[in-house]
């Protein structure tokens, strides 16, 4: 049965009294997640719905609201609380489904790329990550002496607009790993991976602190809109 004709029957019935091949768990069982929409997958991410609306009508309502699955990242709490009947347990579940989501696509990156050989392997492990925050974040790849993964760490969330990751927390989180080398990056939620005057004269002080301590930074990426941009292949300009 299509979204549209379970619309017209959510009006109607709740959920729980569709018929059982209808309704969004059972079709998950029966024909895999794939089938379902994305207001369905929201559906059984809600549990349930409130009164006059079915869960599958909130999910319809989150998609319409955000646009796409994508968008439901945003922080932004008040984003979702003009929402009608979404309060803070549905926000937090949905939130906690999709971390789980990204986690997931972050270690099968890390797991299919043990070694790091150069900034694309580097970008595949960081993107799952990275791309699609609504926030500037700096995170670190932690490598052996063979440049494999130990682990991938977050070291700061910041605002819209900055993180400001110290120097200090960096190398401090890289000698707990036990660190040979390290590769950071940071995103930036416009999108464009053109790094900022800033973001040169923070690689700067990367580089030249690892020299210092002995732990190698092998690149600084910056992780945007489907695409990155690597200090060490671009020497640093």
């Amino acid at each position: 049965m299509c979204e549209k004709d379970n619309a017209r029957k959510s009006k109607v019935l709740g959920i729980k009294r569709w018929p059982r091949n209808d309704r969004p768990r059972e079709k998950l069982l029966r024909d895999g997640p794939a089938a379902l929409s994305d207001s369905e997958l929201l559906a059984i991410v809600l549990v349930t719905g409130t009164r006059g609306a079915s869960a599958l009508d909130l999910g319809r309502r989150i998609v319409q609201r955000f646009g796409s699955l994508r968008e439901l990242c945003a922080p932004d709490i008040a984003r979702w609380q003009e929402i009608a009947g979404v309060g803070s347990a549905k926000i937090a579940q949905v939130q906690a489904a999709i971390e789980i989501g990204r986690r997931a696509l972050a270690q099968a990156a890390q797991s299919s790329v043990p070694v790091i050989k150069s900034s694309a392997d580097a970008a595949r492990v960081l993107s799952a990550r990275l791309e699609g925050l609504k926030k500037e974040s700096f995170i670190m790849i932690c490598l052996n002496s063979r440049n494999a993964v130990i682990d991938v760490v977050d070291i700061v969330r910041g605002t819209v607009g900055q993180a400001a990751p110290v120097l200090r927390e960096i190398f401090e989180t890289a000698l707990r790993y036990f660190s040979a080398a390290v590769i950071c990056a940071h995103n930036h939620p416009s999108g464009n991976i053109c790094p900022s005057l800033e973001d040169k004269a923070f690689t700067r002080e990367l580089f030249k602190a690892g020299e210092v301590l002995q732990i190698p930074v092998l690149d600084h990426l910056i992780i945007g809109a489907g695409g990155y941009y690597s200090f060490a292949d671009s020497k640093g300009d």
